[in-house]
C-alpha cells in the first residue's frame, strides 16, 4: 500500500475476507482450510466482474489455485446457505459458477478449429490477401472477431497450466501461439483497410500477455487510427503503398481509401445531405464492383482515389454564383432542393428559389445566433417562425408557390437539422 493505491499481491492471514473489497483481484491462492460462509466469501472475492477504464478490458472470472483441497467443500458450504433461510434459493443456480481449468482447456482444440473453419474456402492457407477480402464481409468479420476472442481466452487459460504446458509437444505449443499471433495481425490489418475505429482495449489482457510472454514479436508497426482522408500526408502514404501497405496489394490500398472515404461520408452525412449522398452512392457502387469483379484491381484504385478527392475538395456541379464559397447555404440548399420536388418547379426555378431560401435561412440563423444556441429553445424558435413567415409570405403568397403547411415544416426542420448537425456549440 505504501507504493501504489493497488497492491499487486496481498497475502491474507485473517479478518480481511470481507472487508477488503477489490474486484480487479484475478488469482486466488488458498492455502489453509476454509470452511462455509468464510469459503463462498474468499471466492467472492476473486469471481467478482472487473471493468478496466485505463485498458477498456473486462473481468469475467477469476482464477483459484487450490493448494489445501479446500473446493470439495464447496456443495456442504453451498448448501448450508441454501439452509440459511435464502428464499427461493436453487442450487441448480450456482451450476457452473466454478469450473475445472482442465475443462477449460479441453475446449481449446474446438475453439481453434472453430476460427479455422472460417477461412475454409480458401485454398491457400499463405494468401493473406485472400483472408482480408474475405473478411470484407461485416457479417463474417464479425464472428471472425468472436472466434479470435473466443480462441484467444481458451489459449490463455491453457498456458496458465503448467500441466498443459508439460503435457503438450513444442509443435503443437508453437501452433496454438502462432496461429494467436496470425489472426491478430490480420484482425488489425482488417480494422484498418475497412476503416473501423481500432482500440487497443479489444486486446484481452490475458492475450496480450500471450502476445508479450509466448511469442517472439517481429517488426512493430504502429496502426494507431485508421486512415483520415483529410490527411494529405497520411493518405499519400497508403496511395504509394509506404509504411503498413509496402506489402499490400493494390486491392488492399484501393478498399483503405474507399472505405475511409465510406466512413467519413457516414459521419458527416448530416451536415451536407445532398453532398454525401451523391458520394455514398458513387463509393458503395465501386467498392460493390469491385467484389463482383465487375472492375479490376487498378480500375478500383483509380475511382477510390478521385472518390475521395471529390469529397475532399466538396467538388459540387453546377453551384448557383450567389451560393459560391458559402459551404453553409449550399448545405441548406441542398436539402430544399430535394424537398421542392412535389412542386413540380423546373429545374432552372427550382433552383432559384432554393438558393433564395437557403440565404433566407442562413440570414435568420446568423440573426439569431447566440453562444449555446441549440441550448435555448425560444432563441431557435425565432428562428423557426422568421423562416416560416419567409416561406408563407414571400414564397407562397409572393410568388404563388403551392407550399403546403407539411411541406414547410419539413424544410425547416430538415434545415434546422444540418444547421445543429455543422454547428453543435
Amino acid at each position: 500500500f505504501k507504493s501504489s493505491e493497488d497492491p499487486e499481491i496481498l497475502i491474507v492471514v485473517d479478518k480481511l475476507l470481507t472487508g477488503f473489497d477489490a474486484p480487479r483481484n484475478t488469482v486466488l491462492y488458498l492455502c489453509r482450510v476454509l470452511r462455509e460462509h468464510t469459503l463462498l466469501q474468499a471466492i467472492a472475492r476473486v469471481n467478482r466482474l472487473y471493468e478496466d477504464e485505463e485498458t477498456d478490458s473486462f473481468k469475467e472470472f477469476g482464477y483459484i489455485i487450490d493448494y489445501a483441497s479446500v473446493l470439495c467443500a464447496m456443495d456442504k458450504a453451498l448448501n448450508m446457505y441454501a439452509q440459511a433461510g435464502l428464499e427461493g434459493f436453487d442450487p441448480r443456480d450456482l451450476e457452473g459458477s466454478l469450473a475445472e481449468i482442465s475443462d477449460e482447456i479441453a475446449k481449446l482444440p474446438q475453439k481453434h478449429s472453430d476460427l479455422w473453419d472460417l477461412f475454409r474456402e480458401i485454398k491457400n492457407q499463405k494468401d493473406e490477401e485472400a483472408y482480408e477480402q474475405l473478411l470484407a464481409d461485416e457479417f463474417i468479420r464479425d464472428k471472425f472477431y468472436d472466434c479470435l476472442k473466443e480462441y484467444g481466452k481458451a489459449l490463455g487459460i491453457a498456458l496458465s497450466s503448467e500441466k498443459f504446458i508439460t503435457d503438450s509437444s513444442e509443435q503443437k505449443l508453437q501452433t496454438y501461439r502462432q496461429d494467436l499471433k496470425r489472426f491478430e495481425n490480420l484482425k488489425v490489418a482488417v480494422r484498418r483497410r475497412y476503416a473501423e475505429t481500432i482500440c487497443y482495449g479489444d486486446y484481452e489482457p490475458k492475450i496480450k500477455k500471450i502476445l508479450d510472454t509466448h511469442i517472439q514479436a517481429s517488426e512493430v508497426i504502429s496502426l494507431n487510427e485508421p486512415v483520415n482522408i483529410f490527411d494529405q500526408d497520411a493518405f499519400q502514404q497508403v496511395k504509394e503503398g509506404h509504411e503498413i501497405m509496402t506489402k499490400s496489394s493494390q486491392a488492399a490500398r484501393a478498399d483503405t481509401i474507399a472505405h475511409a472515404t465510406r466512413k467519413t461520408i457516414s459521419e458527416k452525412a448530416e451536415e451536407d445531405p445532398a453532398f454525401y449522398e451523391r458520394f455514398s452512392k458513387l463509393i458503395q457502387q465501386a467498392i460493390d464492383d469491385f467484389r463482383a469483379k465487375r472492375i479490376s484491381d487498378l480500375e478500383y484504385f483509380k475511382e477510390a482515389c478521385r472518390i475521395r478527392e471529390a469529397v475532399v475538395q466538396k467538388a459540387r456541379d453546377d453551384v448557383p454564383t450567389a451560393l459560391k464559397d458559402n459551404e453553409e447555404a449550399l448545405a441548406f440548399y441542398g436539402v430544399l432542393k430535394d424537398a421542392l420536388v412535389p412542386t413540380d418547379l423546373h429545374d432552372g426555378p427550382r433552383e432559384q428559389l432554393s438558393t433564395a431560401i437557403a440565404l433566407a435561412i442562413q440570414a435568420s440563423l446568423n440573426k439569431h445566433w447566440k453562444v449555446h444556441f441549440w441550448d435555448d429553445i425560444n432563441a431557435q424558435n425565432r428562428v423557426k417562425n422568421e423562416v416560416d413567415d419567409y416561406l408563407f409570405d414571400e414564397v407562397r403568397k409572393g410568388l404563388g408557390i403551392p407550399l403546403s403547411e407539411e411541406l414547410m415544416d419539413e424544410i425547416i426542420e430538415r434545415s434546422m437539422k444540418v444547421a445543429r448537425s455543422r454547428n453543435k456549440s
